[in-house]
């Protein structure tokens, strides 16, 4: 594919050909710079960090690894390769030819799964303005402004598609993007985990591993899509997601594994007398990211899930590629889910396969996430250690879906409310748990070393040493 790295808006969607829509984009980059500059990394925007940027859309080729100051980095729209012949491939249209232009009786359905997608991008950013103040080490600061840059052209991706595809009502909305903030009280961003502050680097490595892997999912639903531009946008910001997940993932393994070290080396096994971070709280923080991110794939059963699936907006994650999948078109087949009863009991509800898609997506969520457990369990046995780390159920804490408003504990025994409320401080961050983390977090900006609540990764950013100035400060 053509791809133009030296135009003021780098991109390979032959945006120079496209006056009316390049004209607009323009105009909307100034308020974007702005927005990065108020809302961005704050107090970094002036140094060198060693940043990958794209410069091909083609596998094997589409990242280059330079010193770049982030308020220059290389912002965009990047589409994965055009797929010729491409049919939809699941629901009522299977086999159909995709769509390039959006099909008017889906307008607003497609509108509405662009906006909320693009809006998580710069809400991550702003819940995470802060924590560069208090970084571990150069290299988790790079990781850091690689995952920020990065959500900043996510966001691009989606104002793309707004701008081209739905006129005056995607402009409209991609200003609104810019418009709204983290957390603010009177213009919040839409969904709630996006409006969670940040304040510590266990958090920032929860919200990559939980909420980053939610949009892994999302996003790998959408790359299914019958409208081309949707999946093929959302086919190449995977290639740069993986990188997100691989942030929380190592991160939290890395906390994990220092605090392993720790409680062998201090004779109570309290690490708190030595900087680290208990594994009681270690899990707080899981049951917290991890009960926050499940509402975010949305109701158990869901007429609008069916109504995505049947008309080709959104499939299953690699609906196209995986095995699992052998009926596209899911008119038949239940899924069985628990529900709870008027006094928390559990009965078993049989959802038919399309109402169940979002129920679907989030088991597969679930799994991937087990996955990551097991990493970190594994470092508690290779210390010697007989404490394990754990999912909590997915009936605790939730505020979304059949289970809100009940009270489960971690381990999914029903309790009623008020015994719940009086006993969460058990299984959540209390503001004594939060205050510890934050006492914790001492900034070590020196090369090469590492805060002593974190273990060093095994080996650095694109083969580079440990030691390596992955921050160059001005």
């Amino acid at each position: 594919m053509s791809i133009s790295l030296n135009d003021k808006i780098p991109n390979n969607v032959d945006l120079s050909s496209n006056r009316k829509l390049q004209k607009a984009l323009l105009a909307w980059q100034p308020n974007f710079i702005d927005w990065w500059m108020d809302m961005g990394p704050e107090g970094f925007q002036q140094d060198q960090i060693y940043l990958r940027t794209a410069v091909s859309v083609e596998k094997g080729g589409w990242a280059h690894f330079e010193y770049v100051k982030m308020p220059e980095y290389r912002w965009g729209i990047f589409l994965s390769p055009h797929q010729k012949n491409r049919t939809i491939p699941f629901g009522d249209n299977i086999g159909t030819p995709v769509w390039d232009k959006v099909p008017g009786d889906l307008r607003k359905e497609l509108r509405r799964i662009i906006v909320t997608q693009g809006d998580t991008e710069p809400a991550s950013v702003e819940q995470q303005r802060l924590l560069g103040r208090c970084a571990p080490s150069l290299y988790d600061l790079r990781n850091l402004f690689q995952v920020n840059v990065e959500e900043g052209r996510h966001l691009w991706a989606m104002v793309y598609l707004l701008h081209q595809y739905f006129g005056r009502d995607g402009r409209e909305e991609a200003e609104d993007m810019l418009a709204r903030r983290s957390g603010d009280a009177d213009s919040p961003r839409i969904l709630d985990a996006f409006n969670k502050p940040i304040d510590d680097w266990l958090s920032f490595f929860c919200f990559t591993m939980f909420t980053d892997r939610d949009g892994k999912y999302q996003l790998g639903a959408l790359a299914e899509s019958g409208f081309d531009p949707l999946a093929r946008s959302t086919q190449f910001m995977l290639t740069e997601e993986a990188h997100h997940l691989f942030v929380g993932e190592r991160g939290l393994q890395r906390v994990v594994r220092r605090t392993a070290q720790l409680m062998n080396e201090v004779p109570s096994g309290d690490v708190v007398k030595v900087g680290g971070i208990p594994l009681p709280i270690i899990q707080k923080y899981i049951n917290e990211w991890y009960s926050a991110s499940l509402d975010l794939f949305g109701g158990e059963d869901s007429s609008n899930a069916a109504s995505y699936f049947a008309s080709g907006l959104k499939g299953r994650f690699k609906e196209s590629s995986s095995r699992k999948w052998t009926d596209h078109v899911a008119l038949e087949g239940v899924y069985e889910h628990h529900v709870p009863n008027s006094t928390g009991g559990l009965t078993t509800e049989e959802i038919p396969m399309r109402r169940a898609m979002n129920l679907v997506l989030r088991d597969s969520y679930t799994a991937d996430c087990e996955r990551a457990l097991s990493r970190w369990n594994r470092e508690l046995e290779n210390a010697g250690l007989t404490e394990r780390l754990y999912l909590p159920s997915d009936r605790f804490n939730r505020d979304m879906g059949v289970f809100s408003g009940f009270g489960y504990t971690p381990q999914g025994e029903y309790m009623d409310w008020e015994a719940f409320q009086a006993k969460k401080s058990q299984w959540l961050p209390t503001d004594d748990d939060r205050n510890y983390v934050q006492s914790c977090m001492v900034p070590v900006y020196e090369v090469g070393k590492m805060a002593s609540w974190i273990a060093p990764p095994k080996k650095g950013i694109n083969s580079q040493a440990l030691d390596f100035e992955y921050v160059k400060f001005h």
